[in-house]
């Protein structure tokens, strides 16, 4: 049943009455166990309370207030806007239209059956004041007597390279739909969510919200709570370059005062901050130290999200540890090289042989690091240095079996299934 929607002065009041209640906490804690408060994992556990409670409103606004969004960006950067906006970054959360969605809701189409007889889900298209809005139906039973429940997509998540998944509003509230899209295979279960039963309870908390989009506001608890209007969606310029209202403002006034350029680049962070930026979202989930979309570019990650090390013997998933593999490749650890070595955020890039170039520039075939004597100059390493192999992170059942879609391996090396090439 769906939650009752609550007033914005309601929900002010709320979590102002949490916040004073956590202070109060605080204070008292420093009153009775002074000492504690001293220990660093005390205040570890404040700022994860500060988290839960999700803040003050204005607070959280007002840390929003020197974004401008691309549209700000766009007046001086147009080539480079409209190329990033093509890239998987940008695209990896959209709102949903016939386009982003990719799932056909054309009749035959738009159906999954499952391991149930009496469950099937329906992708259905439906057209009010002449906007397309789009539902997915289960429908559980037996003709005549079949009960239905459908959700609206609210979100459209992924890139559509390999596939797609997809998000609901109950109330206030984020779930994840059922029914996925996948490229190879057409409309599955999706990832969590098993064959045969009808459930639309997967909770979407902020940690994945903070890397399929540059903003949403959280409004905890529960946790899958966020303000509908407070949410950016893809990953926009500022998510990397920082907020750029001072450096629009700047260029607007062309001020005298050339001390800086007031916005970042990532290409002159430190190698440690630029590792960091892209560890924000391709080094695992990791457990939040302090709230969600917090964390600025160019700042140590480890003051935002403790990222567990993996134990030497454990093998890495390959998705969301593209970092953590690179690290373990002699490649990065033999040379200053950071995802920007390979990487053009700006662009959408999809040439292995433009990549094996970027190979040859280190391992040349006249250099004493270009593996043996006899082995071929190919316009195309990455297959064999960096295969595609299964992830065991994303499973989906799919027509009574599991399937694990394959992502590329980011720890360079000489694999057993390439060795005698």
């Amino acid at each position: 049943m769906p939650l009752p929607r609550s007033a914005t002065a309601s929900i002010g009041r709320r979590l102002c009455l949490r916040y004073v209640l956590r202070v109060f906490v605080v204070v008292l804690c420093a009153v009775v166990t002074p000492t504690r408060c001293t220990d660093p994992r005390w205040h570890l556990m404040a700022a994860s309370a500060w988290a839960e409670s999700g803040g003050l409103p204005d607070v959280k606004h007002d840390a929003r207030a020197d974004y401008v969004g691309d549209d700000g960006c766009r007046s001086c950067h147009a080539d480079k806007v409209e190329s990033f906006h093509q890239t998987a970054h940008y695209l990896t959360s959209s709102v949903p239209d016939e386009k982003s969605i990719l799932g056909s809701f054309a009749a035959g189409n738009n159906l999954l059956k499952t391991a149930n007889p009496n469950l099937f889900f329906r992708m259905d298209e439906r057209h009010t004041n002449g906007k397309a809005e789009f539902f997915q139906t289960a429908v559980a039973g037996t003709p005549p007597h079949t009960s239905e429940r459908a959700e609206q997509f609210a979100f459209v998540i992924g890139s559509g390279g390999k596939g797609k998944t997809y998000l609901y509003w109950n109330d206030d509230l984020l779930f994840q739909l059922p029914v996925s899209y996948w490229r190879d295979l057409g409309w599955v279960n999706s990832p969590g969510y098993r064959d045969g039963f009808a459930n639309f309870d997967r909770p979407i908390i902020p940690r994945c919200l903070e890397c399929h989009a540059t903003y949403f506001e959280s409004l905890p608890p529960p946790v899958n709570q966020y303000n509908h209007a407070g949410f950016a969606l893809g990953i926009q310029c500022e998510k990397c370059h920082g907020p750029g209202r001072e450096h629009v403002q700047r260029e607007a006034t062309k001020a005298a005062d050339s001390s800086g350029s007031g916005i970042l680049n990532p290409a002159r962070f430190p190698r440690g901050r630029q590792m960091d930026l892209c560890a924000w979202c391709h080094a695992g989930h990791g457990d939040a130290l302090l709230p969600s979309f917090s964390y600025q570019p160019g700042e140590p990650l480890e003051k935002y999200i403790r990222l567990p090390q993996p134990h030497p013997n454990a093998p890495l998933d390959v998705h969301g540890n593209q970092v953590e593999m690179l690290r373990e490749s002699r490649c990065f650890q033999a040379s200053e090289m950071t995802c920007l070595t390979c990487h053009d955020p700006h662009a959408s890039q999809h040439d292995l042989a433009e990549f094996s170039r970027k190979c040859l520039n280190c391992h040349k075939p006249s250099s004493a690091i270009f593996s043996k004597p006899d082995h071929p100059v190919s316009n195309n390493c990455i297959d064999c240095h960096m295969p595609r192999l299964e992830t065991n992170m994303i499973v989906f059942d799919w027509q009574g079996k599991s399937v694990r879609p394959q992502i590329r391996s980011h720890w360079i090396k000489v694999y057993a299934t390439t060795a005698s090439r």
